[in-house]
């Protein structure tokens, strides 16, 4: 049925009248930068999302010594005391060497030895019904602890309001991008027609309406436009297929995991460029059919 289409309109529409191949191939880098955005977006948001969750799994407990009692004495009651709390899953007193390898990457070996580090306990909580951190500091302060509570709430809050820009970002970047695809149809709707305005002129004598010769341009540009997007999208598809299995497990890395369902996301990326093609290339013929009465 598409040959049949474009047999018959061949005669009328010259396809090197409009700067289809030009078209072809910006429609196509196009699609496939804003295929990019949106694996990238959701790849970010995934990774976002992932750190939230691990976040709130998580609690961390900086226990002061009362006098007469070591850190590590302090540390250990703390973690036996909230080990029985309800929505704890387990608690563990960090032990000198633990916290000297997390410090390690930033401080180096030198100061460490002489370096004084506070004394904490990693608590991890139920994921149903995760404790909160007021109970955290009740059961602590009912033990005699001298400690605070960290819930990570911050940080959670920071990575989530980090999560929705992105999200802001991408879009923007697909509006953008659909925008310079519907831009770039628009001046090569209205080069195609200033080069065909005989043949134009000859279907207005012959009884065609405005109608039907903007539907010439329209399926014309909405069926390049399918082609240029499903090269661009078949292009970024291709590229987010590789990174994954080049990834292994994470996908790129822990910050950007792809998903072969990211893959699925960039299929309605040939349809969605017909649709912007077909309204601007109709929207644009018939303003310039109007122009001529």
């Amino acid at each position: 049925m598409m040959g049949r289409l474009f047999v018959r309109q061949s005669p009328l529409l010259p396809r090197d009248a409009g700067g289809e191949p030009w078209l072809f191939s910006l429609i196509a880098v196009l699609c496939f930068l804003a295929c990019l955005s949106a694996v990238g977006a959701a790849a970010a948001d995934r990774a976002a999302h992932g750190w939230a969750r691990q976040l709130r799994a998580e609690a961390t407990v900086q226990v002061r010594p009362r006098v007469g009692e070591t850190g590590a004495e302090a540390a250990a009651r703390a973690a036996e005391t909230l080990s029985g709390v309800q929505g704890v899953s387990e608690a563990e007193a960090m032990d000198r060497k633990t916290a000297e390898a997390l410090l390690r990457p930033w401080l180096g070996d030198a100061a460490l030895p002489d370096l004084p580090l506070p004394h904490l306990v990693t608590v991890r909580l139920d994921r149903d019904g995760p404790a909160s951190a007021v109970t955290l500091r009740r059961a602590l302060a009912s033990a005699g602890v001298d400690a605070t509570v960290d819930d990570h709430s911050l940080w959670r809050g920071e990575v989530e309001r980090s999560a929705a820009l992105i999200t802001v970002l991408a879009l923007a970047a697909f509006l953008l991008t659909a925008g310079a695809a519907a831009a770039a149809v628009v001046y090569a709707t209205r080069a195609g027609m200033a080069a065909q305005t005989g043949v134009i002129g000859t279907l207005s004598l012959n009884g065609a309406s405005d109608s039907a010769i903007a539907g010439l341009f329209q399926t014309r540009y909405g069926l390049l436009a399918a082609g240029g997007g499903a090269v661009g999208a078949g292009a970024a598809m291709l590229l987010v297929a590789g990174a994954r299995m080049l990834g292994g497990a994470e996908g790129v890395t822990p910050a950007l995991p792809l998903a072969w369902s990211d893959i699925l996301l960039l299929s309605p990326c040939p349809l969605l460029a017909a649709t912007v093609a077909l309204a601007a290339a109709r929207f644009t013929a018939l303003a310039r059919l109007k122009g001529r009465h």
